[in-house]
């Protein structure tokens, strides 16, 4: 089969052809239609220093997809051939603390589809059959292969009830303008996205944003004072993994404000505790998705009428990669799709 491979260790990916994966008991092989090109993969890509300690190589890449079921193993008996999937992209032991108390997501020994083993960019791809998430209700391709990034935006967002809140989203990212678009349906008051991207701040406003301020060039204060707040924002969504996004929101939140933190900051760098501590500030950190509650939750939002397709700005077939990944690593833009159905 085709696939995109990290055949060696250095820039570049290649469209390889690799063998078709095996199928397990308790596995479901899966003809992938589309994949989204994640944070991860440009990562991978361009062999960073994260890539270069994180990847093995040779490497399938990719987690975000959508497929149809072509087989299933034996022990597999609520998933069936012709099915429309997505998959959980964190594999989880099953046997520590966390996993046999239900909290699969906090699994210490999680191994990433596509980064600790072959992943979904290819024609074929196999995932135990507690991976797969069947789409049982219609839904758009498109939206459906970025399921594993909404997710991870509905983990955020809903991390603290909205009804009615003032909401900070530092960083207008695909991820940031999914959790824009979950509050303003989840009954925020206010959706306030910060970015230097004018072309991801418009994307904000076609979201539904309150408003989306560049802060190359306006403070979260000149945000506030537009917007009439006296007290701050009461939720923070830390998407960018910026220091000075963290501190901005920090300085700008209520007293008893909450901060769900999913970017992640390339090194370490120091934050105001005086003002943590003395403000009642709580900071939750986030890495992926709930296990499956952050699924059900994802697609009765679709059900009930959210619309992601702002969201997806380029759709590409596979066999023009390059430039697809060159459009997802532009900044300017939101997801890009590739298409392997062709």
């Amino acid at each position: 089969m085709k696939a995109l491979v990290k055949k060696k260790a250095e820039p570049g990916l290649w469209l390889a052809d690799v063998p078709e994966p095996a199928v397990g008991h308790g596995d479901v092989l899966i003809k992938v239609l589309r994949t989204g090109i994640c944070g991860t993969d440009l990562h991978i890509r361009a062999w960073d220093g994260w890539a270069r300690q994180a990847i093995r190589t040779p490497l399938v890449v990719g987690h975000e997809f959508v497929g149809e079921v072509v087989g299933t193993g034996r022990d597999v008996t609520d998933i069936g051939v012709g099915d429309l999937v997505s998959g959980e992209g964190h594999l989880v032991c099953g046997r520590c603390r966390n996993c046999l108390a239900g909290r699969r997501h906090l699994c210490r020994a999680t191994v990433g589809l596509g980064v600790g083993r072959d992943g979904a960019f290819a024609e074929y791809v196999a995932l135990p059959a507690a991976n797969v998430w069947v789409h049982r209700a219609p839904v758009d391709l498109d939206v459906a292969a970025i399921f594993d990034p909404f997710g991870n935006a509905v983990h955020t967002a809903l991390s603290f009830p909205l009804v009615g809140e003032d909401v900070l989203i530092t960083g207008a990212g695909p991820i940031g303008l999914m959790a824009a678009a979950v509050a303003r349906h989840a009954g925020a008051r206010n959706v306030v996205v910060t970015d230097v991207s004018e072309e991801r701040l418009e994307l904000a406003r076609k979201i539904g944003a309150s408003l989306a301020l560049n802060v190359s060039g306006a403070t979260i204060a000149d945000g506030q004072r537009t917007l009439g707040l006296r007290e701050g924002f009461d939720i923070g969504l830390e998407m960018s993994g910026r220091p000075e996004a963290l501190r901005d929101m920090i300085a700008n939140m209520t007293h008893g404000g909450r901060i769900a933190m999913l970017g992640l900051p390339a090194e370490e760098f120091p934050v105001d505790w005086s003002r943590i501590v003395t403000s009642m500030i709580t900071i939750k950190g986030i890495y992926g998705r709930e296990m499956f509650e952050t699924w059900y939750a994802m697609s009765v939002l679709l059900e009930g009428g959210l619309d992601l397709s702002p969201v997806i700005t380029g759709r590409y077939d596979h066999r023009d990669h390059e430039a697809a990944f060159a459009d997802a690593a532009s900044g300017r833009g939101g997801k890009v799709i590739l298409d392997w159905n062709t």
